[in-house]
């Protein structure tokens, strides 16, 4: 079995972030790291942040810096990878590429305790960078510019230090002096050598200075100094000037201002006022904002809390240093200050966000000084207070992050034409259930209702500069309105169109007139509003029109086509008649070309299932040039010319292209390219959109033409980054289209369905999948669905927090005691469906606060009945006295009908060791037709029931290494049989037939078997691989996949000679089970799919995401990222993709120099997966290298693109 994977949806999640400007020049980006994927992101005028672009770079990205050269205008990119080597990476804006500067080996590739590459450390001055590892080894490079002002790397220099733990590392800002490295070390060596603990208890954390002897071209250790054991971050103070040098120790509760020579300024982190008293505070995050006079740091705290830290200084001495509470968002990986006022913070959990600065926390606010430290026996005072609202930030967009997928399954619960994709995602207070639909995100403008039933819209400008459309028309069965487009939309009477007649096409003409084709004739509007009409001859009348701004062509009933042309004087005139065999069933001509007075092409569909392509060169006007057959007559046509680019905005290369789009009766979508100068058709596509033929309208998009297809659902068809793209749009059936341009939104589209009048705009380009999200009460563990009655039951838990009820009495304390009332916020009602979206009464949403924290200890947890359709929750069940769920599946007992059961273990502790008072298995009875839930009766188990399954009408268990199955009884469940063999403990059961597929938390599967008549279980074949399962899908009857923590998915399946054997032996294989093999089961399964994705898979699911198209193994990850294995059905395709990777890895290796190969077989050798990421790179080659590659697989790069196209719909 091969299997092609292809990452739908890249992870979502940021691990790092910087920000500078890397297109040179004023603007400033945002540089993210998720995991594997490397993204320039850019703020737009509006506030909203736009991906210029991402790239899968095939390895971990551990760490990110951003350098400037003295006096350069440009910033440059530092990446720390798990390649064991420092690359360089510089952003070019032409080609919309990140290219490598330099590249240096160092060491070993992987995350390796002594090999560089987890911290990156820049000399404030561009002129060093220090790369270290976790521990031993750190490295200097030497950055300066050649003669032609390139950027050169000098050889590493070592700064190593055997037994040495590092925690962070910055650079030390002291102007043109020797560049300095500051980093947080613990000597280990003497607790290594003493058995006893002692040393280890007493090792010290020290501060220690490196400087880079510019001169000697030598690094050295300057300056040591003990430091808090609670230090865990390092934020360089500005100096040369600028201020005092030095750096900002964060330390637990402290902030410590260090340099060498100076005494220690320190200040205590001010702490909640309802934070345990065991529990210190730590700062995770810092982001520095500097300008000509002043600069302050912002500090954020574990819980979420921002303070604002000043420095008050003479020269470079400190006199004292100030903390603020400035702000509370939740918490962050990174954040970046824009030099344009705006705070983009990459959150940990949930969904990013970028602020804008209202004030920097100039006001009174609360404050702690250095000055007023404290000091009593006990140790330092602690210093109180409370979160309050966003004051000094305000939110202005946010970026969507699933990180991490929890669990997911994919089900057709909307009866819509697609199947949706619900995944549990978030942790804690910013938890959600969210609803994926392949498409693309719509965002409503405006919806009017019209007089009547519309059958078109055209929007039309008054002169071919005018930015702006002037008016929208509407054409019904037996009138035409007319919108003038202002600060309002409002009917107009005086635009010069008849109004008493339905209109066939409204458009700009020439430069500066209008256009009316209604049945009976042409209706010509000059500028100075003269009115030309050109009538039709005899009875006939205008069926179809086609035009573009120089020419129009009309077909008159019985198939009569007449071509006009613009004269110099702007006059339409009448060219050229033709007959057609037949009545004309559609038209359409290409753009004018730039420089050129006419367009050479015009397509005529008919009703004999054909297209034909005319001449309009005046030398063999209305000859044909070539003719396409088609498999049913066409309904729309339309020609998209894709311009010509050298990596253009799209960073792919290509020549310009012509491309006749054809939407046929049968709801299938024909793309072919028309030779720019024979007009001839070549490398034709189709691909099936719905059930009604697709009408196809030209329209703007991020300034670029694309192509709007109106089926059964609209699609949109666009270039993406070297890639042409056609997605749905999640949005109801339309009629009819046109785009859109005026003040208020600049590229839109107005369609009109049923009698309404629709303005949307189409929200971020190059999406997947556009998701609505229903936000949960704690962190959501599994979810089962209920197909029949649509209902989906989730099981939520967390430690360490507090009850819902008890959060709400305590606020409601709150309030009263501030004064407020219940301000109407606290009601039922926000108790029922956990947290309210930024409830702006709330002065204390818990999505942005987080939780109050308990002792860890406690848990809370709850069960919860969703019903998805209408986001309510219709049942919401806590459970009591420190019980969490853990597991979850639905249960069809012998002669109880369907019950719920639920897995839940009672003061589980995970430190100094794991243990627990009592697991549970509840059993719940469906009430109110599946809505309700009511406990029947609860089980105690001695272990954690991690995974409950269905079997043969009892229920299956998994506790701890014990597989247990019961039988429902009265009181309580019965064991009916048990097996003990489990090597440790039991996460995953999945059953068929009479097989059991039982996945082990790090042994992987093993095949069980149950005999009824001996009623009993028996394991007849288990994995020689010890795999760390994280996830588990039954495929066929000897096949199951699975995931491990590491990264890797792979499928085991039990010889096909094994298998039989088991099913035709009398006893099942039980006589050689209980002689068994080296403690393990007779037979051993083989592995025969194995590959390594780079990101922890937490779900896996066998679905067809389209209809019709091939079912594939979809799976989500711990980063929030969605990928599908589709199998092969050719052995040429597999040859094909295979030959095709192969080139890509030799000729195009990936960005931060690790081997793709070796990336791919990280822990296993890769097995039988091609790897579509790498694929799809394709495009964005240079195109003298697409031409080589193609020649060596005997292809042209077209035929490449097509397969590549052709693989990615039939998953999605």
């Amino acid at each position: 079995m091969y299997l092609y994977s292809l990452t739908l949806q890249r992870a979502t999640g940021i691990v790092s972030a910087i920000n500078g400007s890397f297109s040179g020049g004023k603007t400033q980006e945002i540089v993210v790291a998720r995991g594997k994927v490397l993204d320039l992101l850019r703020p737009d005028e509006n506030g909203k942040l736009q991906t210029l672009l991402s790239v899968e770079i095939f390895g971990a990205i551990r760490s990110l810096a951003q350098f400037r050269l003295t006096g350069s205008q440009k910033d440059y990119i530092v990446v720390g990878s798990d390649s064991g080597r420092i690359v360089i990476l510089e952003y070019n804006k032409e080609r919309n590429v990140f290219d490598k500067i330099h590249q240096e080996t160092f060491g070993k590739s992987g995350c390796r305790r002594i090999v560089p590459g987890q911290y990156l450390a820049i000399d404030p001055k561009g002129r060093a960078v220090m790369i270290g590892a976790c521990e031993k080894q750190k490295l200097v490079y030497v950055l300066n510019r050649d003669t032609a002002a390139r950027l050169t790397i000098s050889s590493p220099l070592e700064a190593h230090k055997s037994h040495t733990i590092v925690y962070s590392i910055c650079g030390v800002d002291c102007g043109f002096d020797n560049p300095i490295f500051a980093a947080i070390e613990l000597d280990y060596s003497e607790a290594d050598q003493d058995s006893t603990g002692q040393a280890a208890s007493e090792a010290q954390k020290h501060l220690t200075f490196y400087e880079l002897d510019l001169g000697l071209n030598h690094v050295s250790r300057k300056w040591s100094e003990q430091v808090d054991n609670g230090a865990n971050m390092l934020v360089t103070v500005p100096g040369g000037g600028d201020g005092p040098s030095g750096v900002l120790v964060c330390a637990e509760n402290f902030v410590i201002y260090k340099n060498q020579g100076h005494p220690d300024v320190r200040a205590v982190i001010p702490r909640r006022e309802d934070l345990p008293p065991e529990r210190g505070v730590l700062i995770v995050s810092a982001a520095t904002h500097r300008q000509k006079s002043m600069f302050f740091f912002l500090l954020q705290t574990e819980y979420g809390d921002i303070f604002k830290v000043t420095l008050d200084h003479e020269g470079d001495k400190v006199k004292e240093l100030k903390i603020k509470y400035f702000d509370t968002i939740p918490v962050t990986a990174s954040m970046c200050v824009l030099k344009s006022g705006f705070l983009f913070a990459a959150s940990e959990f949930g969904n990013h966000a970028l602020y804008q600065f209202q004030a920097i926390g100039e006001e009174e606010d609360v404050e702690v000084s250095s000055a007023n430290l404290m000091e009593t026996a006990e140790g330092y005072t602690p210093f109180l207070f409370k979160p309050r609202g966003l004051k000094n930030l305000v939110r202005i967009d946010q970026v969507e992050s699933l990180m991490p997928i929890m669990d997911m399954k994919v089900a057709n619960l909307f009866d819509e034409e697609t199947p949706q994709i619900f995944s549990l995602c978030g942790r804690g207070p910013r938890s959600s259930l969210r609803i994926l639909r392949p498409g693309l995100a719509i965002s409503e403008m405006a919806v009017s209702q019209l007089p009547g039933i519309p059958s078109a819209v055209w929007t039309v400008k008054k002169n071919v500069n005018d930015e702006f459309d002037a008016y929208i028309v509407v054409s019904f069965n037996n009138a035409t309105l007319v919108l003038s487009i202002g600060e309002t939309v409002e009917e107009v009477s005086d635009s010069g169109f008849l109004d008493t007649t339905p209109s066939l096409a409204v458009s700009l003409i020439g430069d500066d007139s209008l256009m009316q084709v209604h049945p009976n004739g042409i209706r010509h509007i000059r500028e100075d509003g003269r009115v030309n009409e050109w009538r039709t001859p005899g009875k006939r009348t205008i069926v179809k029109v086609g035009s573009n701004r120089l020419q129009v062509v009309i077909a008159l009933s019985g198939g009569e086509l007449i071509y006009f042309e613009v004269d110099m004087t702007g006059q339409l005139m009448e060219v050229e008649k033709h007959e057609m065999s037949g009545d004309v069933a559609c038209l359409d001509i290409a753009p004018v070309p730039e420089g050129r007075q006419r367009s050479r092409f015009l397509a005529v569909g008919s009703y004999d299932n054909t297209i034909r392509i005319l001449s309009l060169d005046p030398d063999d006007c209305m000859q044909i040039l070539s003719v396409q057959s088609v498999s049913s007559p066409p309904e729309s046509l339309l020609f998209l010319e894709v311009q010509a680019s050298i990596g253009g905005a799209d960073g792919a290369d290509h020549p310009a292209s012509l491309f006749l789009n054809a939407g046929l009766q049968s709801g299938v979508l024909f793309r072919t390219v028309v030779d720019m100068v024979t007009g001839q058709l070549s490398d034709s596509r189709s691909r099936f959109l719905g059930l009604r033929a697709p009408k196809l309208f030209s329209i703007n998009v991020r300034g670029r033409r694309a192509m709007l297809c109106l089926s059964s659902r609209p699609w949109l068809g666009y270039i993406h980054q070297g890639h042409f793209l056609l997605t749905p749009l999640s949005y109801e059936t339309l009629e009819y289209a046109a785009s859109f341009s005026s003040d208020q939104c600049a590229e839109g589209v107005v369609a009109v369905a049923g009698d309404a009048l629709r303005i949307f705009t189409i929200e971020r380009l190059g999406e997947t999948f556009n998701e609505t999200a229903i936000p949960l009460r704690y962190t959501p563990r599994k979810f089962v669905l209920q197909p029949k009655r649509k209902l989906l039951v989730i099981i939520e838990s967390d430690q360490g927090a507090y009850p819902a009820e008890v959060r709400e009495a305590s606020k409601k304390e709150c309030f009263e005691a501030a004064g407020m009332g219940e301000n109407g916020s606290a009601n039922d009602e926000k108790m029922e469906n956990g947290v309210d979206d930024e409830d702006k009464d709330d002065p204390l949403s818990d999505e942005q606060y987080g939780y109050p924290k308990a002792e860890s200890e406690k848990w809370v947890s709850c069960i919860r009945v969703l019903d998805p359709r209408t986001a309510a929750t219709t049942c919401l069940l806590e459970l009591q006295d420190n019980e969490a769920a853990f597991s979850v599946c639905t249960v069809n007992f012998h002669d109880h009908g369907t019950v719920l059961a639920v897995g839940t273990a009672k003061g589980l502790k995970f430190w100094p060791r794991r243990e627990l008072i009592a697991g549970y298995i509840h059993i719940y009875k469906f009430v109110d037709e599946g809505r309700g839930l009511e406990l029947l009766h609860k089980t105690q188990v001695d272990n954690v029931p991690l995974s409950l399954c269905q079997f043969q009408g009892r229920l299956l268990a998994g506790i701890g290494p014990v597989l247990r199955l019961y039988e429902m009884g009265k009181r309580r469940l019965l064991k009916k049989c048990e097996n003990k063999l489990f090597p440790n403990t039991i996460v995953s059961i999945h059953t068929y037939r009479d097989r059991i597929y039982v996945g082990d938390i790090q042994e992987s599967f093993h095949f069980c078997k149950y005999r009824r008549d001996e009623n009993q279980l028996y394991i007849f074949a288990d994995d020689s691989v010890p795999r760390w399962l994280t996830a588990s899908y039954h495929i066929d009857f000897d096949t199951m996949a699975g995931a491990d923590k590491f990264g890797n998915i792979y499928f085991v399946r039990l010889p096909q000679d094994v298998s039989d054997e088991i099913e035709e032996d009398p006893t099942g294989g039980k006589i050689k089970w209980e002689q068994g093999k080296l403690n393990g089961a007779p037979n051993k399964v083989e592995e025969i799919v194995q590959f390594h994705v780079g990101d922890v898979v937490n779900s896996l699911q066998k679905a067809s995401l389209i209809p019709g198209g091939g079912e594939c193994i979809i799976y989500g990850t711990v980063m929030g990222s969605i990928g599908a294995l589709l199998p092969f059905t050719s052995r040429d395709d597999v040859d094909f993709f295979s030959h095709l990777e192969m080139h890509l890895r030799q000729d195009h290796p990936p960005l931060c120099g690790r081997d793709h190969m070796a990336y791919r077989s990280a822990y296993f050798p890769v097995k039988d997966v091609i790897d579509g990421d790498l694929c799809e790179q394709f495009p964005t080659l240079p195109l003298d290298m697409q031409r080589r590659i193609a020649d060596e697989l005997d292809r042209t790069p077209g035929e490449i693109l097509k397969k590549l196209e052709e693989a990615r719909n039939k998953i999605v």
